[in-house]
């Protein structure tokens, strides 16, 4: 979840740290803190709260033209938020600081161990024990590298981790085992951050650490190896353009203008793989396209919107394809013991591709035959480098914690895989490939009404309960509304299905608990107004997601937003803006930080 960002060798790498950090701030924003090599011991400056704190401490030091710089932005695990629970942590002289992503579950244990030969703690964190534990073995070594190594070979959990010496002013010390760390290098400089996102406008090229790398970036050499295998060194790619920086524009908030960037991200997620007359080319999946004829079951796991994403896939690809598919959270998933086939194939999705829970999941069927595919919006990230083939979103940079385009993105890319697997085109096939083509310029549509949607929104935002109902493909459209408002304005939200409201929801039903109906074109449209006349008879208000033109739904709503004309297959992408939209105004009248919701982080890398 946590932040990393360093530089080594670089001018003005003071700034370089605290701009990285700014950009992986998505990533937890409890605290912020830099090191700064010195002699005889670093200069370390944390605080609460955002990065742009530590410029407005009079403890930073603007003047320090150090050139081995590390940071932290974090998300708190162990220890609540705190300037003494920030990192960088460091040992009794602060020669040795240490910044951390992840969980060291047996820090407990080498905590007391390390008390009992003399050490003081400050903290309350799993990370202050590395360097208190790096210093325990130096002292015997006299070897940074060697106490760095035996160090991590104590620790159990997750970890990235970027630690500077001030022995060793040239060097930053890197480490990776489950939670993610890139290495990029520039024209006499060396960068290492958690996201490429970070350091992508200062470096040519980049470099992805495998688990159990260890080693050092000094301004002129990576010297990385791998505990667990006979390796040494690392593979570096050129920068993705994709992914190069990113700016508010015109916009007020990054989610606002995530948000508008819809009508692009479909278009991008279908360009040169979907054509009108039914086709589908995807060629992340050719080299396995011989194993999938012969799939005849399918698990998607994943975990939050991307979650709620497979669930229309469950629908799409069960209509499209006829392959059964379940769907499953990951947290879920890797501790359940169920019977696999070879004729299985598991689809994991997450926007960054480092989601700690699908990871663990994925991992899980190693050495089982299963074929594993992803889907993922971060070339070279974890999960595109674990399975066995996949389908980038490329949805861009997404820097609001609140996933919107990835999740509009995400569901485009089940829907053309849907298709993909179909064994011949069909009048469904041929209509949704138009449909997918068509659909930038309706989202476009549907985005001119964000004026009317504000007003909405402004009139039902003093509520402190939702209801959000659909059937058929609307259904999980109904969760990620409820998502959306909950993650953005912290108001109790529920999605339902709309056929279970007689067993249950319906007793909450009153003036002040209003509902989110999405009633656009189906089979079962009929269904959910039938639902929406029993939540009128309870004097509940209504705001109907309806197709546009249609007047006998829309005059048994409250107020109400129209969509265009689509197939229900796709109705989900374009409630979805309007879901998005509404949570962001809804949170706006609030006063919410809508690009970062309290208590969350956009990346989850640790369990």
């Amino acid at each position: 979840m946590c932040g990393i960002v360093g530089f080594v060798g670089k001018e003005n790498s003071q700034e370089a740290v605290l701009a990285g950090l700014k950009t992986l701030e998505y990533r937890g924003y409890d605290s912020a803190g830099i090191s700064l090599i010195g002699d005889p011991k670093n200069e370390v400056v944390k605080q609460l709260g955002e990065v742009d704190n530590i410029r407005k401490t009079g403890e930073f030091s603007s003047s320090n033209d150090s050139k081995n710089v590390i940071g932290h932005t974090r998300w708190a695990t162990h220890g609540k938020p705190s300037v003494d629970n920030a990192h960088p942590h460091f040992n009794s002289d602060k020669t040795i600081c240490v910044v951390h992503n992840g969980i060291i579950e047996n820090y407990l244990s080498l905590k007391n161990m390390l008390i009992n030969q003399g050490y003081k703690f400050v903290s309350e964190t799993d990370t202050e024990v590395i360097p208190q534990l790096i210093d325990f073995h130096l002292k015997t070594t006299k070897d940074f590298l060697k106490a760095f190594e035996l160090t991590l070979g104590q620790l159990q959990g997750a970890y990235a981790i970027a630690a500077n010496y001030s022995g060793e002013p040239d060097k930053i010390f890197v480490a990776k085992l489950s939670s993610p760390l890139v290495i990029g290098s520039g024209a006499g400089f060396h960068a290492v951050a958690s996201d490429k996102s970070a350091i992508v406008n200062h470096v040519d090229e980049i470099a992805y650490l495998d688990d159990y790398a260890f080693g050092f970036i000094s301004p002129t050499e990576i010297k990385i190896s791998n505990s667990q295998a006979d390796t040494e060194g690392v593979e570096k790619q050129a920068i993705d353009e994709e992914f190069v920086g990113s700016d508010l524009g015109n916009y007020s908030h990054f989610l606002e203008k995530e948000i508008f960037e819809a009508p692009q991200t479909v278009r991008l997620a279908s360009a040169g793989r979907v054509n009108p007359n039914g086709q589908v080319k995807l060629g992340g999946l050719d080299s396995v396209e011989s194993q999938l004829q012969f799939i005849d079951r399918i698990v998607i796991i994943a975990c939050g919107t991307s979650y709620i994403a497979g669930l229309i896939g469950e629908y799409l690809i069960e209509e499209i394809a006829g392959i059964p598919v379940e769907v499953q959270m990951s947290s879920e998933f890797k501790y359940r013991q169920e019977p696999f086939s070879r004729s299985t194939a598991v689809i994991a999705i997450s926007q960054s591709g480092e989601t700690a829970d699908t990871i663990a999941a994925l991992k899980k069927l190693d050495n089982m035959g299963i074929l594993k595919l992803g889907i993922v919006n971060a070339p070279g990230s974890t999960i595109s480098r674990i399975t066995d083939a996949g389908v980038y979103c490329h949805a861009g940079l997404e820097l609001s914690v609140a996933s919107t385009k990835a999740f509009v993105a995400q569901v485009t890319v089940l829907a053309e895989i849907a298709l993909y697997l179909s064994k011949s085109p069909t009048p469904l096939t041929n209509s949704l490939c138009q449909e997918i083509l068509a659909l930038p310029d309706k989202l476009s549509e549907v985005l001119e009404q964000a004026d009317k949607i504000k007003i909405i929104a402004k009139k039902y935002a003093s509520n402190r309960d939702f209801l959000y109902i659909g059937r058929g493909y609307c259904y999980p459209a109904a969760l990620e509304g409820a998502l959306k408002l909950k993650e953005l304005s912290y108001i109790h939200a529920e999605g339902y299905a709309s056929g279970e409201m007689k067993h249950g929801p319906l007793a909450m039903i009153d003036e002040n608990f209003p509902t989110v109906a999405i009633a656009t074109k189906s089979d079962l449209l009929h269904k959910t107004v039938s639902s929406i006349q029993e939540i009128k008879a309870r004097s509940g208000k209504v705001i109907g997601i309806v197709t546009k033109g249609d007047t006998e739904t829309q005059k048994h709503c409250d107020d109400f937003i129209e969509i265009p004309d689509t197939l229900e297959q796709t109705a989900p992408i374009l409630t979805a803006i309007v879901e998005h939209l509404f949570a962001y105004y809804v949170a706006l009248e609030n006063g919410k930080n809508v690009d970062r919701p309290r208590n969350l982080a956009k990346s989850v890398t640790v369990e």
